[in-house]
């Protein structure tokens, strides 16, 4: 306890060490709200490494990160955090982390935040979401189904606490020629629940009636179909030709799974899913040829990682990529408006690139552009 409290104020000296140089210069000062203590800690370090690296690339001594703890989904410590950030006159803040904390900063109308959750892109009064919304994920998908000429979607998605907000962010984008897929994350109901999406009983029982019918012939002909129907589990098509499947992890691969159990045909229907990070432990679902997701720029991705990785010996959380994004975008304003009055300030006509891809800023929106990957002999491609 004792060593982390010491790496807390090492953090807050060095992010303020700024402060010691000459005061008529014109500082920016950003706020970071992180859970720096508690279970919760490791994201918090990875986001002040984050903005460790991205202060350093910037090499601009004007600009100032002061960090606060403010717990996780702790409104007292949150609270704390942001009065003590505004008794500093701190108007720019990265976080809250969490979109539950929401309702707790839109009080704080004279403060602007800028979070890495990726629940709603829509610019609320004083705060902006720059994570990679399932809005943006779920455009790329469906662009790149359009592109592949596949006419039948089918978008799955499990009965779980995020139902309704999905439900909801696939009803705003009006999506045509789709159709959803409500399961049930148990595997042991899971197979069942597909087995009558993909008709399973119906083509198991239509390969058996074909069978049949050569079964008792003795000619040539007859006999080389038989043994092609010998070779097939099922007999005809199921009534999509590609799936979304907006899961994560051991979930995804259960119904990736069932899907191959219930025999439907990789070569005709196009397997995709939601950003995995490059998570590569789908590499060992060796059930799927090849599925295709949508997220942020590999290359890149990489980089920040190994950069992130040789100067602090871990790797970081998911999220940290997102706070160097933020601090960079927070800085590309102060520098093209002189300051930061509000949230329309971050309203750009031109495109952003960062870390994670390039954003833009419309209707009051955030949208990234992603690239599409997909998985083959254990690699991630870009498609």
């Amino acid at each position: 306890m004792k060593c982390k409290f010491f790496l807390f104020l090492f953090y807050i000296l060095i992010f303020n060490s700024n402060l010691l140089g000459d005061e008529n210069k014109k500082t920016l000062k950003i706020g970071l709200l992180a859970p720096l203590t508690g279970p919760y800690s490791e994201i918090g370090d990875s986001l002040l490494y984050s903005l460790q690296l991205a202060l350093e690339e910037i090499n601009d001594q004007n600009v100032v990160v002061v960090p606060r703890d403010s717990g996780f989904n702790d409104n007292e410590k949150l609270n704390s955090a942001i009065e003590n950030l505004k008794s500093q006159e701190i108007k720019i803040i990265i976080g809250p982390v969490t979109y539950d904390e929401f309702e707790e900063v839109k009080k704080y109308n004279d403060i602007n935040f800028i979070s890495p959750s990726n629940i709603d892109p829509e610019f609320k009064t004083n705060i902006i979401s720059i994570g990679v919304s399932l809005e943006s994920q779920l455009e790329a998908l469906i662009k790149f189904i359009n592109k592949q000429k596949k006419t039948k979607t089918v978008i799955m998605y499990p009965n779980n606490h995020y139902m309704n907000m999905i439900e909801k962010k696939i009803n705003s984008l009006n999506l045509k020629n789709v159709n959803t897929f409500i399961y049930t994350p148990n595997p042991e109901v899971l197979t069942g629940e597909i087995e009558i999406l993909t008709n399973y009983s119906q083509r198991k029982n239509n390969l058996k009636l074909r069978k049949k019918i050569f079964e008792n012939k003795k000619d040539d002909q007859s006999i080389k179909e038989l043994e092609r129907l010998e070779q097939l589990y099922t007999l005809g098509d199921v009534s999509f030709d590609s799936v979304i499947i907006i899961d994560f992890g051991n979930n995804l691969k259960s119904v990736l799974t069932s899907l191959v159990y219930t025999d439907v045909n990789q070569e005709k229907v196009l397997f995709t899913t939601i950003n995995q990070w490059f998570d590569e432990s789908i590499f060992y679902e060796n059930t799927i040829k090849t599925i295709y997701y949508p997220s942020v720029n590999y290359n890149e991705f990489k980089i920040y990682n190994n950069k992130f990785y040789q100067k602090f010996k871990i790797y970081p959380n998911e999220i940290a990529i997102l706070a160097y994004d933020a601090l960079g975008l927070i800085y590309y304003a102060w520098k093209e408006k002189g300051e930061i009055k509000s949230i329309n300030d971050f309203a750009f006509k031109n495109k952003i690139k960062g870390k994670i891809g390039t954003f833009s800023f419309k209707n009051g929106k955030v949208t990234q552009e992603l690239d599409i990957y997909m998985t083959k002999s254990n690699k991630f491609i870009k498609f």
